[in-house]
């Protein structure tokens, strides 16, 4: 089947930003990006600092309310709707639910032809990069290096931790079909 998604999941700062940029200098076709920051910018300023939007805690939690889930809910019906008619997409994602969170997109890209990714990183390392952005709550990534994979099923993984952003990219380049 044709990949008309690519799923990037991984915690904050693990790098996946940089791999979905790098995937658009090397997939031949046009690949737009979107990413759960896009959203998250997107919401009302309110959103971002209640209990029904989405808090991020000074200790790096974050936690998710009803209001934002409803927003969520739109975007990935939104991005399931942009692939169904013909845009191929990178969509670059921390699944804080680990496998709830995928099961909720496997059943807004149901039919979809999606390759999973797995974006892994060492904690400390994600920390560091966390810390030299100085744009992050410190301690999100090291909150997020596992919990984000927690039960996901992958067709591909990679280590930016071991590997630059466009290895990465040409590893999952690669699986795409």
């Amino acid at each position: 089947m044709k990949t008309q998604v690519i799923v990037l999941n991984g915690g904050s700062s693990a790098g996946k930003s940089g791999i979905a940029r790098c995937l658009q200098a090397v997939l031949p076709d046009p690949w737009p990006a979107f990413g759960i920051d896009t959203l998250v910018e997107a919401a009302p300023a309110s959103m971002r600092a209640s209990d029904a939007g989405i808090a991020f805690a000074a200790d790096g939690g974050v936690s998710v309310g009803p209001q934002f889930r409803t927003l969520e809910a739109a975007w990935t019906e939104g991005i399931a709707a942009m692939a169904r008619a013909g845009a191929r997409i990178i969509l670059d994602e921390v699944f804080l639910g680990g496998a709830d969170s995928q099961q909720r997109w496997r059943r807004a890209l149901g039919d979809l032809g999606v390759l999973w990714v797995g974006v892994r990183c060492d904690a400390a390392v994600a920390a560091g990069r966390e810390l030299a952005r100085g744009d992050r709550v410190i301690g999100m990534a090291a909150a997020q290096a596992d919990l984000v994979h927690r039960g996901v099923v992958y067709d591909v993984e990679v280590d930016t931790a071991r590997a630059e952003s466009i290895d990465c990219a040409r590893t999952i380049a690669a699986h795409v079909g």
